[in-house]
């Protein structure tokens, strides 16, 4: 079940009252200095008041306190069941998407922050293929990013792609990954990768990967393979480890095992290209974006310089349907 936590305009706040970011933050502070769990990096989360445009967290990490806003699950990409992976799954809900007022992403930049020492050994190889996935989307024989490219936002601008998307990668293995992370430590997670690569707005992408055997917002027992959101700093997607869930979140559907990483994690990649502060971009009239009126639809392999990948098609308003190009 896709869950919105707004469906109308959704903006950052743009100043908080100091008295009250004071008060949070001393608390928080008293806080780490006698709960165990403020005492390791990556674990603790305190929630201050909802701002205008989300929940204000302040997370102990990295040995400090980041601020960061939570707003929803955005975009969820459901898990299948055995029988709805029997048979073909009907969209939840038709287009056309509806522009917001919000921004699209111009020149889409995606940053992968492989979250916790766990990622010191991957004999999977989830990192060089999501390395060389979005080593591929953006270059010019990429041409399934290009369906994003028909929306624009208030300034006449739509999502560009003049090479590579893909502009840094970092395996963050400070300390271990939390076996649960919260949705606001995701948040905070993105951040520290934000300041790590020295980006931030609304054209950037943070992909937080989870290493595997953890549950980040308790997937998979929540029913989500991947969602994004926007942490009042950046755009980022919290993505586990979906081989975890086998095929209910895409493993050996098109190739091979690793198709859930390129399915799901490009669901969220052409989803917050086009609606990066959720649910102010494009979307549909019951809220939901490009990727979702298209979730585990016609499954097929997108060819790249970097390899193949299996993707999922994504609206189109201009064909009003699913597009695996544009």
């Amino acid at each position: 079940m896709r869950s919105f936590h707004s469906k109308g305009s959704r903006y950052r706040s743009l100043r908080f009252s100091l008295a009250l970011v004071a008060a949070a933050t001393t608390a928080v502070m008293g806080a780490a200095a006698t709960s165990p769990a403020f005492a390791t990096p990556h674990t603790g989360a305190a929630a201050a008041p909802t701002s205008s445009s989300g929940t204000v967290h302040y997370v102990r990490t990295h040995g400090r306190t980041v601020k960061v806003e939570t707003h929803g699950r955005f975009g969820v990409v459901p898990t299948l069941s055995a029988a709805e992976r029997s048979h073909a799954i009907t969209p939840a809900a038709s287009g056309p998407l509806n522009y917001g007022g919000g921004p699209v992403q111009h020149a889409v930049s995606v940053y992968l922050v492989f979250w916790g020492s766990q990622w010191n050994s991957d004999a999977n190889g989830v990192q060089s293929y999501m390395q060389n996935l979005f080593g591929g989307l953006g270059t010019s024989q990429d041409s399934w990013s290009t369906v994003t490219s028909q929306y624009t936002d208030s300034s006449g601008q739509h999502p560009s792609f003049g090479g590579p998307v893909l502009h840094g990668s970092w395996v963050d293995s400070s300390s271990p990954a939390p076996a649960s992370a919260s949705a606001a430590q995701i948040a905070a997670e993105a951040t520290v990768g934000a300041q790590h690569f020295g980006v931030s707005g609304d054209d950037v992408q943070i992909d937080v990967l989870s290493p595997s055997g953890t549950s980040p917002d308790g997937f998979p027992n929540s029913g989500f393979c991947a969602w994004h959101d926007d942490n009042g700093t950046v755009p980022y997607t919290n993505m586990p480890y979906v081989l975890d869930a086998g095929s209910s979140c895409g493993a050996n559907s098109v190739q091979n095992q690793l198709d859930g990483f390129s399915i799901v994690n490009g669901h969220e990649y052409a989803e917050t290209a086009t609606d990066p502060q959720p649910s102010s971009g494009w979307v549909a009239s019951d809220g939901e974006e490009n990727g979702d009126l298209c979730a585990w639809q016609g499954l097929g392999a997108v060819n790249l310089p970097t390899g193949s990948f299996a993707m999922q098609p994504t609206w189109s308003n201009a064909v009003n349907g699913c597009a695996m190009s544009g």
